[in-house]
């Protein structure tokens, strides 16, 4: 028992130093750019006053920069590694096993990238290219005006999926200290409403609806060509 906890720690210490690890080098590398510009217009013989103006007009272009690049240093860092959400597992948290560890430190690149990037990119083709890049499968002219959208792995939208404003979307639960992963797959056409949360394991149909703030039970399988909503969805039309 002494020798299981042990190693449980063990595994956790190592799990958050990695996380810990790969986040300094991602964002140093990824504000580098912009740091070396800063250094280098120190060294122009300008005035302060046009320094100032001109380092002004540079925040939002330098500030895209460093997004972008976070955006693809932590998507094809994640895949090097194979950090990813294992599909179709039960595992208790309080155990540390490597699958939970793994799951954590995708979460935590993904939150990272949401934080600093999502306010830039979100519902653009370059938040739906992230998701792409970071294990999703995504269709064409999909847009996710969401930050909670998680598990990148375990998702699968077809073309022309709208995901609204703070849709809460993943494929984890957890329940009674055990985590459970399933992937949530959007049939071509879907529209999830604003503010809705999609459970672990739902299917929907081609064209399908889901109004706002309605909430989708985990497991789900919801009809294509038709509006659902409400809490739970209920099918409407």
């Amino acid at each position: 028992m002494t020798d299981q906890r042990t190693w449980r720690s063990v595994r956790f210490v190592w799990a958050v130093l990695s996380v810990v690890l790969l986040e300094t080098v991602l964002l140093g590398g990824a504000i580098a750019p912009a740091l070396a510009f800063v250094q280098w217009q120190a060294r122009w013989p300008i005035n302060d006053g046009l320094r100032v103006l001109l380092l002004s007009l540079a925040v939002v272009p330098l500030y895209l920069l460093f997004a972008a690049l976070l955006v693809v240093m932590s998507a094809l860092a994640t895949r090097v590694l194979g950090w990813r959400t294992p599909a179709g597992i039960t595992a208790r948290l309080a155990d540390f096993e490597w699958p939970v560890l793994t799951w954590g430190r995708y979460l935590m690149t993904i939150h990272v990238v949401r934080v600093f990037a999502g306010p830039a990119f979100r519902s653009s083709p370059i938040w739906s290219w992230y998701l792409r890049l970071n294990g999703a499968r995504v269709g064409r002219l999909v847009w996710v005006n969401s930050l909670s959208v998680m598990d990148h792995n375990l998702l699968e939208f077809g073309d022309n999926v709208v995901v609204g404003a703070d849709v809460h979307l993943s494929g984890h639960s957890v329940e009674r200290g055990l985590l459970k992963t399933a992937p949530v797959r959007l049939g071509a056409g879907t529209v999830i409403g604003v503010g809705s949360v999609v459970g672990v394991g739902v299917t929907t149909g081609p064209e399908t609806q889901v109004g706002a703030l309605s909430v989708v039970p985990k497991f789900s399988a919801l009809e294509g060509h038709t509006s659902y909503g409400g809490v739970p969805v209920q099918r409407l039309h």
